[in-house]
């Protein structure tokens, strides 16, 4: 049998993906539903728990392997992409140009921490990277946004996922306690909200338990963090075509390598902005972009091996915190320096 023919045969198709898909498609629709009734939580959260939970009671047979890659891999790209069309660029333009410092500040200490700390504690470069990206930008979206570049373990990524989600939920119980406790403003803490929690949900959620003008504040400074995964990735793309090449692959390519799907995402955004997608639609855009990223979370849980968690160790829990905490107390520290608390 010739090469071509032999790859053709060994490529998944959509009878073979079938199963997998929709076996995380029905998942992701109970966790869609049971986050709707629990919105602290959330559907990415109940889905990626769900799907470790399945995982690893009913353990699926190898026929749903093919589906469940392909939602874990190419429905999370899509949607990255599906989210572009919710974000403006001019919308956020002068409100992200406020917070940048103070978000700059934070991105910088969020990665420092992540491997200071993870060095210290001996959890390994593909986690750290993932906790610390996760901590940094957007939470679970930008944890999905690298895992393809970075291809770390399925169970690396399940672990990350759920210890930025842990934190996320944390932040929205303590953060307005805290925000009425230190008598911060209403633009302080949005953009204490906006720059230190992880997930844009989490973020939405805590601002408005605090007042309308600091969960609008702290939104729009969210999705302008939300951009700075465009650069990451290609940062990290560069560095993993930089390590291929010294390590002499001869079949390594960047345009193979190259994450096109943060391209699509600008195209989606600028389509957003230049006004070409009608308002009617957005909320339906919106809405699919949830969904993809619940369907996508319950992949990577179908594929986390539960006991190589466990084998882990709280070492990257205790990464994440030490992050998180970090991130926390940089932003109110920059924020005092610059007299915007």
């Amino acid at each position: 049998m010739n090469a071509p023919l032999a790859t053709a045969l060994a490529r998944p198709t959509l009878r073979s993906r079938a199963p997998g898909l929709l076996l995380a498609v029905a998942i992701a629709l109970l966790a869609w539903w049971l986050g709707r009734l629990m919105p602290l939580i959330g559907g990415p959260v109940i889905g990626i728990l769900l799907g470790i939970a399945v995982r690893n009671t009913v353990s699926p047979n190898a026929r749903f392997t093919p589906g469940i890659a392909f939602a874990g891999k190419q429905v999370l790209q899509w949607s990255i992409i599906a989210l572009g069309f919710g974000l403006s660029l001019t919308q956020v333009a002068k409100t992200g140009l406020e917070s940048l410092s103070v978000t700059l500040v934070t991105l910088t200490v969020a990665f420092l921490s992540a491997w200071a700390l993870g060095r210290w504690l001996g959890v390994h470069d593909k986690l750290k990277i993932l906790i610390g990206v996760g901590t940094a930008i957007c939470g679970g979206s930008a944890i999905a946004a690298v895992t393809p570049i970075i291809k770390p373990d399925e169970h690396d990524t399940a672990f990350a996922i759920s210890t930025i989600f842990l934190f996320n939920v944390v932040a929205v119980l303590l953060f307005p306690l805290l925000g009425h406790l230190l008598h911060l403003s209403d633009l302080g803490f949005g953009l204490w909200a906006g720059t230190a929690i992880n997930d844009t949900s989490s973020v939405v959620a805590a601002g408005y338990s605090f007042s309308h003008a600091a969960g609008d504040y702290a939104t729009i400074v969210k999705l302008t963090r939300a951009t700075l995964i465009i650069p990451i990735c290609l940062i990290l793309a560069f560095a993993v075509a930089a390590r291929e090449k010294k390590k002499g692959a001869t079949d390594f390519s960047l345009r193979r390598i190259f994450p096109w799907f943060i391209l699509w995402f600008l195209v989606a955004s600028a389509l957003r902005t230049a006004g070409l997608i009608p308002a009617a639609i957005q909320p339906v855009l919106h809405a699919a972009a949830e969904f993809l990223i619940i369907v996508a979370l319950t992949a990577i849980g179908l594929s986390a091996n539960l006991r190589k968690m466990i084998a882990s160790g709280p070492r990257p829990i205790l990464l994440g915190l030490g992050v998180w905490a970090a991130v926390s107390v940089s932003s109110l520290a920059v924020q005092l320096l610059i007299g915007q608390l």
